[in-house]
């Protein structure tokens, strides 16, 4: 399995290589932000950023004719925030000089892609929600190195965030273990109640198809969450366990019982999803990380067992808000962005606190 090049120079020796501060508002540790992709995740990262101390939202985009033009506080609820929102990044660039981009539009790789590269070339940090960019290597190895390299010579970074990838299933699963000696194997659990999520999520789980119909999507590719698959990668190379194959299964998880809510779900039809990625080295598992999102599903929460020397058990009771948290993974992330060596980043290369 591929893994990042190491970065070639301690983060603190780089500071000549990274964009210097070019504004008044920077040198006072202001970082300006803007989001692109208005979804619901990226409303709540618009949000997030409008919220943080460090930060200044001073930019908008959204390709859909529905928004562009529009003014971004009406849509948020905040009547202070007198925002128009523009069609493409090349309106707002120059705001945000040297300033970061939170690209919120799609879970695939290859589609950021070409925003990605339109940012590096503006001279832009990224921090995006793009669920296969936290480990890009893992499937998409030759774009991953392509992109890297765009983002060296622009000299800015990169990196995909979120509560799942980003967090729970693999940088905590890392940073749980950095007091373990010999690590033999990690084991990971996060239980999702979907119906504690918006609509478009417990859509996207199937909730309410029957069984023939989740069947289809999933051949397709077109159900499930995006992302695991890598968070198994990360969290091998974070408990620096060797990794050389990892393989992925995704079930639907049928109803016992008719389940209201907003996607109501009736006895014998599609409540969610398990889903599975496991990790082996010369064909022995060492890592298996498990993740359940269906409406009504229990018991809600977030399991980390690392079997070493010593064993370690972390328990997150109720688990972490997915859609608040993800917003602030996000921004959280990107004073440690601008601080961070030019390329394309994953979340182990940021410093564990905020």
């Amino acid at each position: 399995m591929a893994k990042p090049r190491p970065r070639s120079r301690p983060a603190q020796q780089g500071a000549q290589s990274r964009p210097q501060p070019r504004s008044g508002a920077e040198e006072e540790g202001i970082i300006p932000v803007a989001v692109m992709g208005l979804g619901f995740i990226g409303q709540q990262v618009a949000l997030a950023a409008r919220a943080h101390p460090r930060l200044e939202l001073v930019g908008a985009v959204d390709r859909d004719s529905k928004l562009a033009g529009k003014n971004l506080g009406e849509l948020l609820g905040d009547p202070s925030l007198d925002l128009k929102i523009a069609r493409d990044l090349g309106a707002i660039a120059g705001r945000l000089r040297g300033g970061v981009l939170l690209l919120c539009t799609s879970s695939r790789v290859e589609e950021v892609a070409p925003q990605l590269e339109a940012a590096f070339k503006a001279g832009l940090h990224v921090v995006s929600t793009c669920e296969e960019l936290a480990y890009p290597w893992l499937y998409h190895e030759a774009l991953a190195d392509r992109l890297d390299a765009a983002a060296r010579r622009a000299r800015v970074c990169a990196v995909g965030t979120g509560v799942n990838p980003g967090f729970v299933l693999d940088r905590l699963v890392a940073v749980a273990g950095a007091c373990s000696g010999r690590i033999v194997r990690v084991h990971a659990e996060r239980v999702v109640d979907a119906r504690s999520r918006r609509l478009a999520l417990q859509k996207k789980v199937g909730a309410g198809l029957s069984e023939k119909e989740f069947d289809a999507l999933a051949e397709r590719d077109a159900i499930g969450h995006v992302g695991l698959a890598e968070s198994c990668a990360l969290a091998a190379l974070g408990l620096g366990l060797d990794c050389d194959e990892v393989e992925e299964e995704l079930s639907p998880v049928i109803a016992e019982e008719n389940i209201d809510g907003v996607v109501p779900v009736k006895v014998g039809q599609v409540a969610g999803i398990y889903q599975q990625a496991r990790g082996f080295a010369d064909g022995r598992e060492v890592v298996r990380l498990e993740l359940t999102m269906a409406v009504g599903a229990e018991p809600v929460g977030d399991v980390i067992r690392i079997e070493g020397e010593p064993k370690v058990e972390v328990e997150v009771k109720g688990g972490y808000a997915g859609d608040q948290a993800t917003a602030w993974a996000v921004v959280n992330a990107v004073p440690s962005v601008v601080r961070s060596e030019p390329g394309l980043l994953t979340v182990l290369d940021l410093p564990a606190g905020r």
